[in-house]
């Protein structure tokens, strides 16, 4: 064949093969017409039946659409029904029907998730917290001027819809935001229609979450941005009907079209209040917050540096030589103030020295931290373990709070000898120096409890304690590692190009970063929403302590953990919405130094029969985790898992209904603990068989309502917490024989309303009792001395106890 027959050959036959595919596929649709057909109708038909229902709750957008494309399905279906129609109309029928059946599951799978999530918060009707206005901090100073100019531009005649408030760091925003809505024209204005959402770097689709989670509507988990945004007009057609105040606090420059979004909706008496370290010019007024004023300064480094109605020795001028040089940015007064409170003069005059040795203006973050700083080093030897715990929480994300129990966790492993009660006398110090906050959600349990306590801080200070983990650990105590998206570090991945090569010679750093996953001892990897595993392949030989953040549905856990023969404590976090799947949890078994894990917002999956029960774990903490597939009557549980068990906490897991009789095989388990679990009805019958259990804690169980007689046979338990379980009408007859009990907390048992006549005989062993008002009557004639009874002040009401939806309202990053 010649040369001109073969590109004639060519050419004729792409368009052939292209022609023939077609045929192909016009066969194929239009032969499923029939059948397409007849399931068009038949969708048609439901939706009818179903939109009625849909309509009367709160997802209007979703009844709208649904309404929308049923219409759209009947003209389709007239067409379709018109005359005999020929193969290639048959086809081109065919292929609308599959598009607007896919158009349909689409809508339809909303639903379905709303349908999840009504069943879930099924009689309750409890306003979140989420997105709520924050108490007013007490250690302010008055701000009148900027107050009324914010007024002016945000709530004028003329004011724009949107008022962006920036300054640096430390300038106070958020609080000036803060007090911005506790002003009496701003409540008598917008009342309680008043949202205040962080954005910092969350993700656009949970600050949506939040807005509709605390307006109580009925939404599904939102995934992503795209679906957030579909949802977001329903939100402001709804809390849109009164006047409304929102409050974007801390917007990062990536959050633009976010602002976009919230910009475009075009509602009566809307306001949007953005506070930010950028002045995004394409949105609303600006408001530049200057420093406080002279006096305004003085008068907060007094509040901060001087206990009240106490004397002061420390000269003036040295005082306003000290707010001079923090510059009047009220985060660097306070924590300076903080640092010099009880000192001696001479510490001051040495504090004055440090700060003027720095710029004369503090015109940057940068110099912020660098004073911020100066009081971090103030933390002297004695000190030093105070300045570790500051620099451990860098290894947690910004903008969250830090759940205590993780960190005493970690530190109770880390450090030799060290206890609980050291531990928090260290947060205590760095709260009483304004380095960090302690946060306590309820009251201290008489036995030290601290399930409930959190450590949050300003971003600053966050940014500081990140600096300093890489800056003043010179040994690679401590490796922190965010991946954002799929970019991974370079220093990380295995695959060794040339280039790679070449950097790993001539640069050190390379180097070094390398060698310190080799060193550290406490590992944090935040992944947010990364579903890459290319991460996987760390080498952490001495790692101690790993602490695993992500976003996300699904969640491997790092096959790398196999190697880490040191490893004592593993914390993963999970701060999507909706619990993750965690697979590979096998890899746990194979640590064999492992003794604390803790799980929150996880879903616990089923545990397969061929694993090898771990020997090592003395503690488990699940808070916020879906037990049910776990718990559940499988061959394989979880407690077979892990038989050498001595701790076993469980918070805040809301489709916990039935402890498994399992459980009770756990012989070895001295903590069992499980609060705010509201569908929790009954206790295994066997719980007598937990001979050495030292604590009972069954706090805001609202569904149980009675202890197992068997509970008599716990002879070593020392402290028995029922409180908040408002369905227990009465104490165990045999009590009496709980030789080691010194300890019960039943406040807010209210339907408990009589003791067991056995309860006298157990009275002299009982070292306190607390109870309600009405529940004191009945204590004190078993009780000899009546100081051994405290009287609770009532927290929370029963019926709003929270249930699962609402956990992340309680908790906020």
């Amino acid at each position: 064949m010649g040369v001109l027959a073969s590109v004639v050959v060519a050419i004729v036959k792409i368009p052939f093969e292209w022609l023939f595919g077609a045929a192909i596929r016009f066969y194929k649709m239009a032969k499923k017409f029939p059948t397409l057909r007849r399931e068009l109708t038949s969708n048609i038909n439901y939706l009818e039946q179903r939109i009625p229902l849909i309509s009367r709750t709160r997802i209007v957008w979703v009844s709208e659409n649904l309404t929308r494309t049923m219409e759209d399905g009947k003209e389709l279906a007239r067409r379709c029904d018109e005359g005999n129609l020929n193969f290639f109309e048959k086809a081109k029928y065919a292929k609308k029907i599959v598009e607007w059946d896919e158009s349909r599951q689409r809508i339809w799978q909303l639903v379905q998730n709303d349908a999840n999530l009504v069943a879930q918060n099924q009689n309750q009707d409890l306003v979140t917290t989420w997105c709520a206005v924050p108490e007013l901090p007490k250690n302010r100073v008055k701000m009148d001027a900027p107050l009324a100019e914010m007024k002016l531009k945000l709530l004028g005649d003329d004011a724009r819809s949107m008022l962006v408030l920036t300054a640096p760091g430390g300038c106070g925003k958020t609080t000036l935001a803060n007090m911005f809505c506790h002003e009496q024209v701003v409540t008598d204005k917008f009342k309680d229609n008043i949202f205040f959402a962080t954005v910092s770097n969350k993700p656009s689709h949970l600050v949506v979450q939040e807005l509709c989670q605390h307006a109580r509507f009925r939404v599904p988990a939102l995934e992503n941005e795209q679906i957030a945004f579909i949802w977001l007009p329903q939100f402001f057609m709804e809390a849109g009907q009164n006047p409304l105040l929102l409050i974007l606090d801390d917007v990062p420059s990536a959050s633009e079209s976010l602002l976009h979004k919230f910009n475009e909706i075009q509602i009566p008496d809307y306001k949007i209040l953005v506070t930010s370290r950028y002045q995004f010019p394409n949105f609303g007024s600006l408001y530049n917050l200057q420093p406080l004023t002279d006096k305004d300064a003085l008068t907060l480094f007094h509040r901060s540096a001087f206990l009240p109605n106490t004397s002061c020795n420390i000269p003036d001028d040295l005082q306003i030589q000290i707010v001079n040089c923090c510059k009047r940015f009220p985060l660097a007064i306070t924590t300076v103030g903080m640092s010099l409170r009880n000192q001696p003069v001479e510490k001051w005059r040495i504090k004055l020295t440090e700060l003027s040795k720095g710029s004369s203006i503090l015109d940057s973050e940068q110099k912020l931290l660098a004073l911020l700083k100066s009081c971090l080093d103030d933390l002297n030897k004695e000190m030093a373990p105070v300045k570790d715990c500051f620099i451990d929480l860098a290894l947690f994300p910004e903008d969250q709070r830090i759940p205590v129990a993780s960190l005493l966790d970690m530190w109770a492993e880390l450090h030799e000898g060290s206890n609980d009660d050291d531990s928090i006398v260290n947060l205590y110090h760095l709260t009483f120096r304004n380095l960090a906050s302690l946060v306590v959600t309820r009251t201290k349990d008489l036995d030290g409890y601290y399930g409930e306590h959190f450590v949050v801080q300003h971003d600053m200070l966050k940014l500081l304690s990140i600096r300093a983990s890489h800056d003043e650990d010179p040994t690679g105590h401590r490796l922190i590692v965010d991946i954002h998206g799929d970019e991974l570090p370079p220093w990380w991945t295995e695959k060794k190009t040339w280039k790679a090569r070449l950097v790993s010679v001539l640069t050190p750093w390379w180097t070094e970063k390398k060698q310190k996953t080799k060193k550290a001892r406490l590992v944090s990897v935040i992944t947010g929403e990364s579903s890459s595993t290319e991460w996987h392949n760390m080498d952490l030989p001495k790692g101690e302590v790993l602490v695993l953040n992500f976003q996300a549905k699904n969640y491997a856990l790092p096959k790398f953990m196999k190697k880490m023969c040191k490893l004592k404590v593993l914390i993963v976090t999970n701060d999507g919405f909706s619990p993750a799947e965690l697979s590979d949890f096998e890899l746990l078994c194979s640590l064999s130094n492992l003794k604390r894990l803790r799980l929150e917002h996880i879903s616990i999956p089923l545990i397969r029969e061929n694993i090898i029960p771990s020997k090592s774990l003395k503690k488990i903490s699940l808070f916020m985790c879906n037990v049910s597939q776990a718990f559940g009557n499988s061959s394989i549980q979880i407690f077979e898992t892990f038989p050498y068990l001595e701790e076993l906490h469980i918070d805040y897991c809301n489709d916990l209904v039935k402890l498994p009789a399992k459980l009770c095989d756990l012989i070895g388990l001295k903590v069992l603990s499980i609060t705010n679990s509201h569908k929790l009805s009954v206790l295994p019958e066997d719980i007598g068989k937990l001979e050495n259990l030292e604590v009972l804690r069954l706090r805001s169980c609202t569904g149980l309502e009675k202890l197992p007689g068997s509970i008599e046979k716990l002879n070593n338990l020392y402290f028995l917490d029922i409180s908040n379980c408002s369905s227990i009408k009465t104490l165990p007859e045999g009590i009496d024989k709980m030789n080691g009990l010194r300890k019960i907390n039943m406040a807010q048992c209210s339907r408990l309303d009589e003791l067991p006549e056995s309860v006298y005989d157990l009275g002299p062993q009982l070292e306190k009792v607390i109870c309600d008002e009405d529940a004191r009557i009945f204590w004190e004639p078993v009780l000899s001395n009546p100081n051994k009874i405290t009287v609770a002040k009532e927290e929370f009401q029963p019926e709003l106890a929270p249930q699962t939806s609402d956990l992340r309202a309680i908790f906020p990053r």
